[in-house]
């Protein structure tokens, strides 16, 4: 919210999210954060281990060779295991802008943010045992916060612009009293 001479100005262009939902979202987000970490980097007691998969949609293509009841909870689980991160990252940041071009900044705020994070789970996988390297996982991982964002975000701005109301007119200001001065001083001349 902008301030004019004092008073604040709804519909702006972007609308602040109250501060306890930055922290309950921000505690959310600890949380799911280490759900992922011990799900993702805890040793696996295997006989073997497959080797890494570093060919995109190789390992999608695998998935849907097994059928589809299988293919839709291995896919499904990449889409969801980082979902989340697309709604708790844009709520934390503090702003859900309201204009058009900002949406999509923040989308590719949060996707990036997402496929970081999503890496940084993959390249520590390589430390652990029975744990495997997949680029799919990054490509279904990314996807996933972005169809998150996408389903939630938007709905919410909507919200915020409905709780605001209309945007608000600001009514035309007449002349100031430094025109009466400005006045005589070029008459003077």
């Amino acid at each position: 919210m902008h301030r004019l001479k004092g008073k604040r100005v709804k519909g702006s262009g972007s609308a602040a999210v109250q501060p306890w939902i930055r922290l309950l979202s921000g505690i959310l987000l600890a949380a799911h954060l280490l759900l992922v970490g011990w799900l993702m980097l805890r040793p696996l007691d295997v006989p073997w281990a497959a080797a890494a998969n570093l060919t995109p949609l190789e390992g999608i293509r695998a998935d849907l060779s097994y059928g589809p009841l299988e293919a839709a909870r291995r896919i499904g689980g990449g889409l969801a295991l980082l979902a989340p991160l697309g709604v708790l990252l844009p709520l934390i940041s503090g702003r859900v802008e309201l204009s058009p071009l900002a949406t999509w900044s923040s989308l590719a705020r949060t996707a990036a943010a997402g496929a970081l994070v999503s890496v940084g789970v993959e390249m520590l996988q390589m430390a652990v045992p029975g744990q495997v390297v997949d680029v799919d996982s990054v490509l279904l991982n990314t996807l996933g916060v972005m169809l998150a964002h996408l389903a939630v975000i938007p709905a919410l701005r909507f919200r915020l612009r409905r709780s605001q109301g209309a945007t608000p007119r600001i009514t035309r200001v007449g002349l100031g009293p430094w025109t009466d001065v400005l006045s005589s001083v070029q008459r003077e001349y």
